[in-house]
């Protein structure tokens, strides 16, 4: 026995689902069905091991000394003045 329900989805969602079905020859019924069935019998997804990564430095953070994050005028400039002496 089928029981009939409302299923609320994306416009796009339901275009490409219709298109589907109909290329497949069968039902929109039929397509979602199938679908819920894989996610149902799927199981719980699967977690992936977090690894832990190697710290890269071992500053402890902190403004260098004449840096004011406040003046952002100050910042650019000094960023143009070392990419100039990179230049050099």
């Amino acid at each position: 026995m089928t029981i009939r329900t409302t299923v609320r989805l994306p416009p796009e969602l339901l275009r490409q689902a219709k298109r589907k079905a109909s290329a497949e020859g069968r039902t929109l019924t039929s397509l979602i069905e199938d679908g819920l069935r894989q996610v149902v019998n799927a199981g719980p997804p699967t977690k992936r091991a977090r690894r832990k990564l190697p710290r890269v430095s071992s500053a402890t953070g902190g403004v260098m000394p004449g840096i004011d994050l406040d003046n952002s005028a100050a910042l650019q400039e000094m960023d143009d003045l070392e990419y100039v002496a990179r230049l050099r």
